[in-house]
């Protein structure tokens, strides 16, 4: 069967760079549009895209080792803000990728720059582990802001009403959501994520939170700043339809959605992405072959 791969409502034979597409049960040629376009660079989601928790994706070890000796620049472009750069980087040589800490561009080490750059003295809603790549506080002064990343043990009353009330204490204090998923894949099933307690803490206080992770157009571009690469030459793998595929192609580049992770049929990309695929080793598959 011919079919191999999903390009919206089309269907692509990548070794023959054709499109089918199908009216009325009759299938048609047409010359792919995405076929001969230079991709240069691939920027790839971690959690739910390369492994959930301990465990990698079908083939994932493999595949980035296949992606890494094709000569694309690489970089794992990240929402994860449960853990430190360090812990996360070493999460994934266990797992048995080869990857190093300055390839991981991250939401968190994103927000780290923030709040420098700002001077802030935050109030931290995030994990005892991320907490470690933030600078202290200043003891002196009085909180000026919010930070919130993924953190369930740290998502109860007392702190959600201390953060409200800093916010609700100045008009200027800064609510910063680190990212603002939805939810998150576990090996138990789906888990809450932070955005509705980012969204919550906006409701209440009638504070704009300021938004640092995907789908934050300067998170993407930064994540290739530096480099002569265009950015219509890049692609984006992930498994979120939101932050991954449609903030993504957004901004320009071609998004590769997988269906691991936190992927679900029922949500829907607008405008669909670049190429629907099984999982990473798919991907690329299909990036090699449209090299």
């Amino acid at each position: 069967m011919f079919i191999k791969y999903r390009v919206g409502k089309l269907f692509v034979n990548p070794k023959k760079n054709i499109i089918y597409s199908r009216f009325k049960n009759i299938w048609s040629k047409k010359y792919s549009s995405v076929a001969g376009m230079p991709i240069k660079a691939a920027l790839i989601d971690l959690s739910g895209t390369l492994h959930v928790e301990d465990q990698p994706t079908p083939d994932a070890v493999n595949a980035l080792k296949r992606l890494r000796e094709s000569g694309i620049l690489i970089k794992f472009v990240t929402n994860t803000t449960k853990e430190s750069r360090q812990t996360l980087l070493q999460r994934l040589l266990d797992i048995g990728f080869q990857l190093e800490k300055e390839e991981i561009h991250s939401s968190l080490s994103a927000a780290v720059d923030y709040v420098k750059k700002e001077q802030l003295n935050p109030f931290y809603l995030v994990s005892k582990d991320a907490r470690t790549d933030f600078p202290p506080n200043d003891s002196d002064k009085p909180f000026d802001s919010v930070v919130v990343g993924l953190a369930p043990d740290e998502f109860h009353y007392e702190n959600l009403n201390k953060a409200f009330n800093i916010l609700l204490a100045n008009k200027n204090h800064k609510l910063i959501a680190i990212h603002e998923g939805k939810y998150y894949k576990r090996k138990d099933g789906l888990a809450l994520g932070p955005g509705c307690f980012v969204k919550g803490l906006e409701y209440s206080s009638g504070t704009k939170s300021i938004l640092i992770g995907k789908p934050n157009e300067y998170f993407f571009k930064s994540a290739i700043a530096g480099t002569d690469i265009a950015i219509e030459d890049c692609v984006m793998i992930g498994d979120d339809t939101k932050d991954d595929i449609v903030g993504s192609m957004k901004v320009g580049l071609k998004g590769i959605q997988v269906k691991t992770g936190k992927y679900l049929p029922d949500v829907v990309a607008e405008p669909p992405p670049t190429v629907l695929v099984e999982n990473f080793s798919e991907a690329v598959n299909w990036i090699l072959e449209n090299k």
